[in-house]
């Protein structure tokens, strides 16, 4: 599995692509597949924060994401691994962020272990959460954020949706590669994750306590 993780750190797409049909052709357990490369995405957000990578190169990765998953979720799906629909699960990338890593491999995830999802995009304001969660009436809130000036607009979101009232009857978690007990503290929101499967995980625990 190293090799694919390095194949998709070092942005090599069609490498990558061919080397993730050739595992499915093998029989390879599509989930340790995605895990392989949610690996990868860890290595990507690194390779940012060290300035070695910039946005285009985000932006690509996610991109490259996407294509993964599009290959491995039929395999998901015809494998007797999905679920009844188990809760809803709103989730978008805080305003001022425009990264897509992260995001759409819980959005998927969640959507396999049973969520209806309902994805916002990226540079989400913090009204247009308020506002869906009005609409959706979800569980559970997934609010991203790779980078790290953005953390104040996470803060800022969860407060938009405490001060609507709307909050008492689902839980927030925020997800990103720089997140810590600090900043889920100083954002006030449920949880933190900085792996998206622990963070499904998180999400299942709390809809089993309802």
């Amino acid at each position: 599995m190293s090799e694919l993780t390095d194949l998709i750190a070092d942005l090599k797409e069609q490498e990558a692509l061919k080397l993730v049909e050739e595992m499915l052709e093998a029989g390879k357990e599509p989930n340790t597949i995605l895990s392989a490369a949610r690996k990868a995405l860890d290595v990507v957000g690194e390779r940012f924060e060290q300035k070695y990578y910039f946005i285009p190169d985000l932006i690509f990765s996610g991109e490259l994401m996407a294509k993964v998953a599009s290959l491995v979720k039929p395999k998901i799906q015809t494998s007797g691994n999905e679920k009844e629909t188990i809760g809803k699960f709103l989730i978008g990338t805080v305003e001022g962020d425009i990264h897509d890593i992260g995001k759409d491999v819980v959005a998927f995830l969640m959507e396999m272990n049973g969520f209806e999802v309902k994805d916002l995009g990226v540079d989400v304001p913090k009204s247009v959460f308020v506002n869906a969660t009005i609409e959706f009436e979800p569980d559970i809130i997934g609010i991203s954020g790779l980078l790290t000036n953005v953390f104040d607009d996470i803060r800022d979101t969860i407060k938009a949706i405490d001060d609507a009232g709307i909050r008492k009857n689902c839980k927030i978690i925020i997800g990103g590669g720089q997140l810590d007990e600090s900043v889920r503290k100083h954002t006030n929101a449920d949880s933190f994750t900085t792996d998206a499967g622990i963070g499904v995980q998180q999400c299942l625990e709390w809809m089993g306590e309802k």
